[in-house]
């Protein structure tokens, strides 16, 4: 378990390099957030593509001669496939933004308030969908979280010299929009293979960025980059997405879903820390504290609330 566990805490460490390359992209070339969501997002396919086949090669050996849900694209039915889309929809409007909001803000506070506030929306949710009420625990971390959101921003205000409106709505954005998501994956995947998931996910993430990026004028942001931009690019799309999500699921085989929903939440205060190391972000004691009591409220949302399992956005 304890191997299980530090793959999760790599694969968090790893998902939250992220915003700190997407930061170096942004200052240094005319690259927006969503033409750098859509280029992750085509950079990793081919790699869940392959991982998607290993994975059906796989079923078919286990189950030889049976028909299994997931062992081909065409084995899919429409009952499965339409939720896939949706999470499709959800991961296009995620990846935008997040990276927008990391563009317009900083990636410490942009992915505190992306990540941390959905485990706490989701255990609230996912009550009513059950038929069950929030327990007091749920409701307090509800509250924990909405004032560790309120302290991020106030130290955003202190630190910055004013209010990132645009930036503080994005992030926000994106995390109603990863509360759809994991709802989404938690309760409508029908069963379907993890990396059968994700190739569906991430294809038609693109299929849906291609347009807007298109017609936003984001493709013009590309003569703007350089090799060293490109490799970050290919960075982004390799490193933190398709080895973040191996180690993840790895982790996953021998980690109970509780625990690593915890451990999960290591990633946005990796991602503050390294903010504050590489690119000097600071939040403030106002911020530190803020960040702290939102962690906490991931905890106990993720420890006490009703929605069980793990689902990844990243």
């Amino acid at each position: 378990m304890i191997h299980g566990a530090l793959l999760i805490a790599f694969a968090a460490l790893l998902w939250g390099t992220t915003g700190i390359v997407a930061k170096f992209l942004f200052t240094g070339t005319e690259l927006t957030g969503l033409t750098l969501a859509l280029l992750r997002l085509v950079v990793a396919l081919p790699f869940f593509y392959l991982l998607m086949r290993r994975e059906q090669r796989q079923l078919e050996v286990q189950h030889p001669g049976q028909k299994v849900a997931g062992s081909s694209l065409r084995g899919l039915s429409a009952k499965a496939l339409l939720p896939l889309a949706a999470m499709g929809l959800f991961q296009a409007f995620y990846q935008g933004s997040y990276l927008v909001a990391v563009d317009l803000t900083g990636a410490g506070i942009a992915t505190l308030i992306s990540l941390c506030l959905p485990p706490v929306l989701v255990a609230i949710l996912a009550a009513p969908m059950l038929g069950e009420k929030p327990g007091p625990l749920t409701l307090a971390a509800a509250f924990a979280a909405i004032l560790g959101t309120g302290m991020l921003v106030a130290s955003d205000i202190d630190t910055a010299g004013t209010l990132r409106l645009a930036g503080i709505l994005m992030a926000l954005l994106a995390a109603a929009v990863y509360t759809g998501f994991t709802l989404t994956s938690r309760y409508n995947s029908a069963g379907t293979p993890v990396f059968t998931t994700a190739f569906i996910c991430f294809l038609t993430a693109t299929l849906m960025l291609v347009p807007i990026v298109a017609l936003t004028g984001g493709f013009a942001g590309l003569a703007s980059l350089g090799l060293s931009h490109w490799l970050m690019v290919l960075y982004i799309g390799v490193v933190p997405t398709c080895i973040g999500y191996l180690c993840f699921f790895a982790g996953m085989k021998t980690t109970p879903a509780t625990l690593s929903s915890i451990i999960v939440t290591l990633e946005p205060l990796f991602v503050a820390l390294l903010a504050w190391l590489i690119l000097g972000e600071v939040l403030g004691p106002i911020g530190i504290t803020g960040a702290v009591i939102l962690t906490m409220a991931v905890i106990v949302a993720s420890r006490y609330g009703n929605a069980p399992g793990n689902s990844r956005s990243d």
